[in-house]
């Protein structure tokens, strides 16, 4: 087994209850860690047998394109799509965090983690 983590990707999306956070839209930062069968991979030096990390950054990316209210939403979305289009994935962590979220307070940031196995 092995693990491919993405860190920080940066992305400006338009998530949120409120009318002025899908009008204004906010930083937000994802972390994605997949667990994989790595082993064939380090041994054939072949794209086609590890878990594209160029791919993962682009399912991320087009799912934080699309408005959602709940960053639990958007999360289980990425979470999907990463699993329906790369069996070799055996477990997935993605952290969506909202950059300065508007709650009437000094926090520098709001997120949530899911994690799924199958």
């Amino acid at each position: 087994m092995g693990r491919i983590d993405l860190k920080n990707i940066r992305v400006y999306a338009y998530h949120g209850c409120l009318k002025e956070e899908t009008a204004i839209g906010s930083d937000y930062l994802v972390q994605l860690s997949v667990e994989a069968d790595l082993s064939k991979a380090s041994i054939s030096d072949d794209l086609t047998d590890t878990v594209d990390y160029v791919d993962l950054n682009a399912i991320v990316k087009q799912e934080m394109a699309i408005p959602a209210k709940l960053l639990e939403f958007v999360a289980k979305r990425i979470v999907d799509r990463v699993f329906n289009e790369h069996s070799l994935v055996t477990k997935i962590s993605v952290e969506v965090e909202k950059m300065n979220p508007p709650i009437g307070g000094d926090v520098q940031a709001v997120s949530v983690i899911l994690t799924k196995s199958r």
